[in-house]
């Protein structure tokens, strides 16, 4: 949930950055069109940068989590077989 509201705050930040540059710009409109497509694509690659380390956090924590559950179920068919035994 919490990076669901970080991301919608990031998108309304830069639409209103977008808004507020255009309305107040001294410079002409191509030129004021394209510095903000400059922006937008900074942002956006950095939201693709923290968005894949993200995945990879996850990633890396559900791998650890599928070993030790791995671990667990081999530790317990071990003791199911030593009581058979005994």
């Amino acid at each position: 949930m919490k990076n669901g509201k970080v991301l919608l705050g990031v998108l309304a930040g830069i639409a209103a950055g977008a808004l507020i540059g255009v309305l107040l710009a001294p410079e002409k409109g191509s030129d004021m069109r394209k510095n903000i497509s400059k922006k937008g694509n900074g942002y956006m690659d950095d939201l693709k940068g923290r968005a894949n380390q993200f995945l990879d956090t996850v990633t890396d924590k559900f791998g650890v989590v599928k070993d030790k559950t791995n671990d667990f179920i081999a530790n317990g068919k071990t003791k199911v077989e030593d009581l058979k035994v005994n």
